[in-house]
């Protein structure tokens, strides 16, 4: 298997920070810097150690990931895809070996849904159709698409099936016009009568074939997880931003600089503990949960709730931890190239996937009152 030169995560994080406009300029993370991802480690982050990954705890790849999104969300969004090898580990594990013939730092995109027939033929599948939301998908090796076999079905438990292609047998339907998170390129796919062999499908969430800690993680909560922490990266970076524009600098009126102003103080600090507290119920959750599979515990009903509460609270904790920086910004914020208007824009954009929908909230209320939550929660 290849093996790649590693490079600091500091060093490729300050080169994402320098180039975020062009992400979003152009629509996507090029290339050259999922490649120096790689290098960082960040893709092989959920490969399993039989192939030559890392495997990592939960908690240190959503500490990577909150550090990248420091410098931009876009990057973090997509590097967050580093952990979607998880559902890889559902296939066949002789499928999983071609995947890692090559080595174990393989990138995975995919769109789901809408879930689209899929055609029974000898061996396989017949797939045709168009899939909305593939994140990173112009710098992935490997894509996924939601299928469904027969009338009504392709699912097992209410979990959708994905069929994994090559690259060159998608189209990328470039339509990715938003209001934030721009350089996460969450095009569309097009899959035009290709043939999927059954043992290339696998269901998201399906019972793994790798008997390794990482994968009796529940992987949906993980999910949700990767994307939810991008939110606390933006908070930092907003609150990182009031601070700079705090002191030493004149204001408009001539009115006292904003470290001079009690009112800033204290919004400020509340932001800050706001954060904090957030950030600290997210990672316990996490490591309560990650210990407990490591001393050979099955994951409890009550653990993966808390694990998509504290996911859905750290969406919505840190865009509001933004918006509180962004009126703390005053006149200075409201310019387009003022660094809090795309961190408006994209920790926004966080809170609005149905993984860290208001539902949530619902479904964990289930839980702790012991009635059935809402389908696909648990």
């Amino acid at each position: 298997m290849a093996t790649l030169n590693p490079l600091p995560l500091n060093e490729v994080i300050a080169e994402i920070a320098s180039r975020r406009e062009e992400f979003e300029r152009v629509s996507h993370v090029p290339r050259d810097v999922i490649a120096k991802l790689k290098r960082a480690g960040v893709y092989r982050a959920a490969t399993p150690q039989r192939f030559g990954g890392d495997a990592r705890p939960p908690g240190e790849f959503l500490h990577m990931i909150e550090r990248i999104a420091v410098a931009d969300g876009s990057a973090a969004w997509v590097a967050s895809f580093g952990s979607a090898t998880i559902y890889l580990a559902a296939l066949p594990l002789a499928t999983q070996a071609q995947i890692y013939a090559e080595g174990p730092d393989q990138v995975f995109a995919g769109g789901l849904f809408p879930l689209q027939p899929a055609q029974p033929v000898d061996g396989g599948f017949m797939v045709n159709g168009t899939w909305k939301f593939a994140s990173g998908c112009k710098g992935a090796d490997w894509l996924g698409v939601g299928v469904g076999i027969g009338i009504g079905a392709g699912s097992a438990g209410g979990k959708p099936r994905t069929a994994v292609f090559r690259p060159q047998q998608v189209e990328i339907v470039e339509n990715w016009d938003v209001v934030g998170m721009q350089g996460t390129g969450s095009h569309d796919l097009r899959v035009t009568n290709q043939f999927s062999p059954d043992e290339w499908t696998f269901v998201r969430g399906g019972e793994s074939q790798v008997d390794e800690p990482l994968y009796r993680y529940p992987s949906i909560a993980y999910a949700a997880q990767v994307l939810a922490v991008v939110n606390l990266g933006l908070a930092r970076a907003a609150l990182n931003a009031v601070n700079h524009m705090s002191g030493g600098r004149k204001t408009t009126t001539g009115a006292p600089q904003l470290a001079d102003r009690a009112y800033f103080r204290i919004e400020l600090s509340k932001a800050e503990a706001q954060l904090r507290s957030a950030r600290a119920f997210f990672y316990e959750t996490t490591d309560d949960v990650w210990q407990s599979i490591l001393t050979g515990n099955q994951v409890t009903s009550e653990q993966v709730s808390l694990l998509r509460l504290a996911a859905t609270q750290i969406a919505r904790e840190g865009a509001d931890v933004v918006h509180r920086a962004y009126r703390l910004g005053g006149t200075a914020a409201i310019y387009k190239s003022h660094p809090l208007q795309r961190l408006l824009r994209d920790s926004m954009v966080v809170t609005q996937h149905a993984f860290l929908a208001e539902g949530n909230y619902d479904g964990a209320g289930a839980v702790f009152v012991g009635v059935p939550p809402i389908p696909g929660y648990l």
